[in-house]
């Protein structure tokens, strides 16, 4: 289970790094230096958020692969909150572009779903581990 894993996560990072190349320079073109900077902030916060699922759901799934919906879960009520927190500590800042790093973040969220659905869809993934003990 933890190689078809890897190869999800791999398969739906090729797309969302060119999408969020392509954000970047859309910001940038837009908005200018405030664009560029708010974007690459945003870029930043989804992949921070993104390797922390990987890293915990990967790290689980080792331990006891049964528990990684779990992990998941939990994993994505922390992010939450702690998305919150960061919107909510950057509001009223002039540094950079708070519309273009939602905009990028919003737009890398929905690319990296779309992409990580899509390739769990196509992955073969065995039901039942083989050589595993009862």
């Amino acid at each position: 289970m933890l190689a078809s894993y890897a190869i999800v996560v791999r398969r739906a990072a090729i797309p969302t790094a060119l999408g969020a190349l392509v954000m970047v320079a859309v910001g940038a073109a837009l908005v200018g230096v405030k664009g560029l900077v708010g974007a690459l902030l945003g870029v930043a916060i989804v992949a921070l958020f993104l390797g922390i699922s990987i890293v915990v759901v990967g790290w689980t799934a080792r331990i006891s692969p049964p528990a990684m919906m779990i992990a998941a879960l939990a994993t994505f009520l922390v992010k939450i909150v702690a998305l919150a927190v960061v919107v909510s500590s950057l509001q009223g800042t002039t540094a950079f572009s708070t519309r273009t790093l939602g905009f990028t973040a919003i737009g890398c969220i929905l690319l990296w779903s779309a992409a990580q659905v899509v390739a769990a869809m196509r992955v073969k993934m065995l039901y039942v581990e083989p050589g595993a003990k009862q």
